[in-house]
Order: structure tokens, then sequence, then C-alpha cells
């Protein structure tokens, strides 16, 4: 049971059963809202769940010193909401169907580019057709030639392997980034219904992709994606690999955000996104200059 407004309560395993149907039913495809998402970053960014009346998800959290809200389901009415950015300041993951009823109530908006998911047709990934993507093929062409390869479902038995693969890309990085998450994603794969593949080249484990189905099963977000350094095209090959096994159902993979970094950006926009998931911020006039 989820505490009512103004109680709140961190989130937790046991909360999945209720908020893991709703979450599912959002059409929007924001890579944030899934359950397994907004548990894995519970700690990042210090989540507090709540349902306010009318059956409406209040999720907050902090990022740095900045306190923010969120709400997947809808906007409560007008006097609820102004106390909601008078406490929390920002409201973040602001779907372009929220921007209208929040402009016309006054509050700022200004779109969230760095946190634009990346959306592309299922096929386009698995193909690869066309001149657009000649590089690309030729990575693939040459690590298939010089590498004997295996991918597997990734199972519970592949655990431990998942596991090394992680360490490893770990050691290669200065910062941890989403390690813990990453981490524990492999260690609840099983009840967060996580699903991937992983992959080994001359029967090492080498990488592996993690994954969920996303806005009313016709997307699949890729939440973790993870593998090692030294085999020239392997990046290139598992996105394609991973994309070539998914059900036809998915008609696009969703490969989340960019974070604002420049050589993650211009990856992502080499494979030709179809369009973005794009999310905003609003804030109240009065906190215009809180806001990072």
């Amino acid at each position: 049971m989820l505490p009512r407004y103004p109680c709140d309560a961190e989130l937790n395993l046991s909360m999945r059963e209720t908020l893991h149907p709703l979450l599912q039913k959002l059409g929007e495809g924001i890579s944030e809202f899934t359950f397994a998402n907004l548990y894995l970053f519970r700690n990042i960014h210090q989540y507090r769940v709540s349902m306010l009346a009318g059956e409406l998800l209040l999720i907050s959290g902090v990022d740095g010193n900045d306190s923010f809200f969120m709400l997947p389901f809808g906007l409560p009415e007008a006097q609820l909401l102004n106390q909601l950015f008078e406490k929390f300041h920002t409201m973040k993951c602001v779907s372009p169907a929220q921007v209208e009823v929040l402009t016309s109530l006054g509050y700022e908006i200004e779109e969230d580019r760095d946190n634009f998911d990346y959306l592309y047709r299922r096929k386009d990934l698995a193909e690869l057709a066309g001149r657009k993507f000649h590089k690309k093929r030729n990575l693939i062409k040459g690590f298939l030639n010089n590498y004997s390869y295996e991918g597997r479902p990734l199972l519970e038995i592949h655990k431990n392997d998942v596991l090394e693969i992680l360490e490893k890309w770990r050691l290669n990085r200065d910062e941890p980034g989403d390690y813990e998450a990453a981490k524990e994603a492999l260690e609840k794969a099983e009840e967060l219904q996580l699903c991937g593949g992983i992959y080994y080249v001359d029967g090492r484990p080498v990488a592996y992709s993690l994954g969920e189905e996303l806005a009313c099963g016709k997307s699949f977000v890729i939440h973790f994606e993870k593998a090692v350094d030294e085999y020239k095209g392997l990046w290139q090959f598992i996105n394609q690999a991973f994309a070539s096994i998914l059900p036809e159902q998915y008609e696009t993979v969703n490969r989340e955000q960019d974070l604002g970094n420049a050589g993650l950006r211009q990856a992502k926009l080499s494979y030709q996104p179809i369009e973005f998931v794009k999310k905003f911020k609003a804030i109240a006039p009065l906190h215009r200059g809180t806001v990072v």
C-alpha cells in the first residue's frame, strides 16, 4: 500500500505489484517511468513516492541540492499543483501533453534536451540497411571475420559472467556512472522482469544488453548495455545482434538519453533516431534562479 500525500515512503520492491502494471500502461514511452528504472535509481535520486487524489502517483527526489517531483499519470488540481511547486520547485519528465496545461497555469517550461530519449526503428537497428550505416556494417563485418562469437539469452545461470563483464567495464572508466544500478539490475533481473542477451568471444563473456518493454508494449527500452573494450566492432555488433532478436511486436527501440555527454550524443545520433521522446522541466517563476 502506497502512502497518501503528504506522507511518503522510499521506493521498495514490495511496491512493484502495484506500480508496475500501472506504469506499463503509459503510452508516452518515457524511459524513467518503468518500475525497474525508478527502483534501480532510487538511491541516486533519493526517490520517494506517495499517492495524490485521483490515484495520481507523486515521485519526489533530489539531484545534488535541488529537489524535484514527477507526475507520470497526470496533473492534480491547480491548488495542490502549486503546493508541489512550492515544496519541490521543479517538475521533471514533463511530457509534451502536460506542457500546454502547465504553460496556461503560468509555469515556465524548458526543454530538457540532455534527457531526451533516443528512439529507433527496431528494423533499422537490426538490418542497418543503406549507405548511412555503411561504416557500422564494416565494423561488424570486421568483428565477425576476426572473432568467434556466441550469443545467448541472459538467464540466471549467466549471472557470474555478466557481473564479470560489468566489473571489467568499470575498471576502464574514471567515473562509476551507473555501475551500482547496473549491478543491482543484474542481481535482481528476475524480480524486476528484465530480459536481455549475453555475448561471448572465444568462450569469454564480453558484452550484454538488458532492458524491458515500454510504451504499452510497442517499444523496448535498453536500460543497460556494457562491453569490454578490446574488441573492435563489438559495440556495433551487440547493438545490431540484440535488435535482431527482439520480437517484431516492438516497433521501436528506446536507447535512453545522452545526459549531455558529447561523445555519447554523437554515437546515438549516428544510428539515425527516427524521433526523440521529448521531456521538459517546469518551474514556478519565483524559483527560476534556483534551477540548474
